[in-house]
């Protein structure tokens, strides 16, 4: 994965704003590869008229996307910590709809990761129609490839994943560029141009086949949130360089989805089954030419780089809910390259899992995809007219406004979303959001109970002269546990007391060592910043230099203290991370001490 990385070292990982909006951008970006082709999808059953009326559903997704992006902006600058939807909505709406919010995030960047890969192999088995059979295993290859790739760290992938972006954007414009001016020079060949056309459509259609084709459509603005959600990777002024971003990603969105969808309409372009409309529309203009092969590649890379957006966004939500306690605290843990490993490969793996049950279809996934993302638009709209009437509506009249026009739009799109895609398998969603709610639910009451929980069962060091033993009490955070392990030393009486405490920053330490000195001012704490977030080693090397000075100076016996939980229920031993279990092993075995341990069990259920 590389050299491991300093805590220190985090601030020089955060992202520059082109290489941020190749990471939190290239989802939204990806979606024009595949939403104008879902709206004439939605739409074939009235054959070539699909095409004008593609256009007036695209231009009203294209104002929904201005209107969204605005609204995060807002989210933007009044949520600097990023988290988007869950810290929006817990602040502001209560629990339910932060658990709510927590849960269309899950699935929305679940379904991101999916969605994107499955198109981008579409992309290209239209080019290489022979590798079709091969698309699921091509599909997964590629989802570990992303996992292993951000397992590297946040700088590394921006590095790797920039030019894909830029590349599609400068190819999209070209295309563009070149399709009007072959149309309005009478040279684009026109693909599908018979047909009996209908003249009024959209009576004869129904507004229910209408609402369908507008809510497929609405993938165009899939990905959007994902600037608000990872706002700590920005470099610094964070918030500031995020809102940039997002009114960059907005108009490059709006200009390349209405540009397709035209093009779609100039050249009579309709969906087919073995090919893609943007396929369809590259060779129209450029015929079979390297321009042509340019576009699939270009297509194939942003919407397999699409599927990275989640493996950036993703751990950084888990670990906000982990703080919380909705989320295993180990998803809190960063690897050695400065990122949460584990909600990586969490991500890696469900996505992988769903890309073979799927099939990689794209159009199987898709009814999936809007609805939790709507869901989660409309909540963070809804939680920012409650954060501005608490700030003075009056005084922010302006930005209260501007949510409320978000959430009156996002609200009705769910509304659409959900009931035209209801049929369709967004059904399914209702029991995973019930499943996922109930989940965090529950892992919270555990972790509220275990803080309650003050069980505690002392291992007496005997044999020793108390004048003759040094205790040490490791302390992993300043709560009960590192408090019945001080109360544990002095109940032993020893001859010389100490505490240590392996923080992951200055401040962190400073706040254990002011805590700890209040309650003890007889044991003596030291504090070890660790740099690599992996106290073990730290803690062997004190150990065995702080045996060898006790020895030194007459004493006979190094004793540790330490207070670990241990849950009853094995399905809640899986929500520890157990390092205290660890640390002792490691003391055991490390052949440069003979520290006696004494353990302090914390009983839970």
């Amino acid at each position: 994965m590389g050299k491991p990385l300093a805590t220190e070292d985090i601030d020089q990982e955060k992202l520059n704003n082109s290489n941020a909006l190749a990471i939190f951008g290239s989802d939204a970006l990806s979606s024009t590869a595949y939403a104008t082709e879902e709206i004439l999808l939605a739409l074939a059953l009235i054959g070539t008229a699909a095409l004008s009326v593609a256009i007036p559903i695209a231009l009203a997704i294209s104002l929904l996307v201005l209107i969204v992006a605005f609204s995060y902006r807002q989210i933007v600058r009044a949520y600097p910590q990023g988290g988007g939807v869950y810290s929006v909505s817990k602040t502001n709406l209560g629990e339910f709809a932060g658990l709510l919010g927590a849960s269309s995030l899950i699935i929305d960047y679940i379904l991101t990761v999916a969605v994107s890969v499955a198109a981008g192999v579409a992309a290209i088995t239209s080019a290489f129609p022979e590798i079709f059979p091969y698309r699921i295993f091509l599909a997964i290859v590629v989802v570990f490839f992303l996992m292993w790739m951000n397992l590297r760290g946040v700088k590394s992938s921006g590095r790797v994943f920039s030019f894909p972006t830029y590349l599609f954007i400068l190819a999209m414009f070209m295309l563009i560029g070149v399709g009007f001016f072959r149309a309005f020079s009478g040279t684009l060949p026109k693909i599908h141009s018979t047909g009996n056309l209908i003249e009024e459509p959209v009576a004869i259609l129904g507004w229910l086949l209408l609402l369908r084709a507008f809510s497929s459509g609405c993938a165009a603005i899939t990905g959007i949130e994902a600037v608000s959600n990872g706002i700590r990777a920005f470099k610094p002024p964070e918030s500031s360089n995020a809102a940039k971003v997002l009114l960059r990603l907005a108009i490059f969105l709006t200009t390349i989805f209405l540009g397709i969808t035209m093009l779609s309409y100039l050249g009579g372009i309709l969906a087919v089954e073995k090919e893609t409309v943007l396929s369809q529309i590259a060779r129209a203009v450029f015929g079979e030419t390297p321009f042509y092969l340019l576009i699939q590649i270009s297509t194939f890379l942003i919407l397999f780089l699409a599927a990275n957006t989640p493996f950036a966004d993703f751990p950084r939500v888990a670990a906000l809910q982990a703080i919380d306690g909705y989320w295993p605290k180990q998803f809190f843990t960063m690897g050695s390259r400065l990122v949460f490993s584990n909600g990586i490969i969490m991500l890696a793996v469900v996505s992988s899992i769903l890309l073979f049950i799927f099939q990689a279809s794209v159009h199987t996934l898709i009814p999936l995809y809007a609805v939790g993302v709507f869901l989660g638009f409309s909540l963070s709209q809804l939680g920012m007219i409650f954060h501005w009437k608490n700030k003075g509506a009056r005084k922010n009249a302006k930005s209260l406004l501007i949510n409320a026009i978000g959430f009156a739009a996002t609200f009705t799109v769910f509304g659409v979303v959900f009931f035209s895609k209801f049929n369709y398998g967004a059904w399914i969603l209702i029991p995973v959001f019930v499943a996922l709610m109930i989940t965090m639910g529950k892992i919270k009451s555990h972790y509220n109970m275990v803080e309650r929980e003050t069980v505690a069962e002392k291992a007496p060091l005997s044999g020793f002269r108390r004048e003759k033993l040094m205790m040490v009490a490791l302390v992993s955070e300043f709560n009960r546990l590192a408090i019945d392990a001080g109360r544990s030393v002095m109940g032993i009486q020893p001859g010389r007391m100490k505490a240590l405490h392996i923080a992951s920053s200055d401040e962190e330490g400073d706040n254990v060592r002011k805590r700890w000195e209040k309650e003890f001012r007889d044991i003596p704490i030291d504090v070890i910043v660790d740099n690599f977030r992996d106290p073990i080693p730290l803690i062997l090397k004190y150990v065995s230099e702080a045996e060898q000075d006790w020895k030194k100076s007459g004493g006979e016996k190094l004793g540790i203290t330490i207070a670990m939980i241990v849950p009853k229920n094995r399905l809640a031993d899986f929500l520890h991370n157990h390092t205290a279990n660890k640390i002792v092993e490691a003391i055991k075995a490390d052949p440069n001490n003979d520290a006696q341990i004494s353990e302090i069990h914390i009983k839970v259920p």
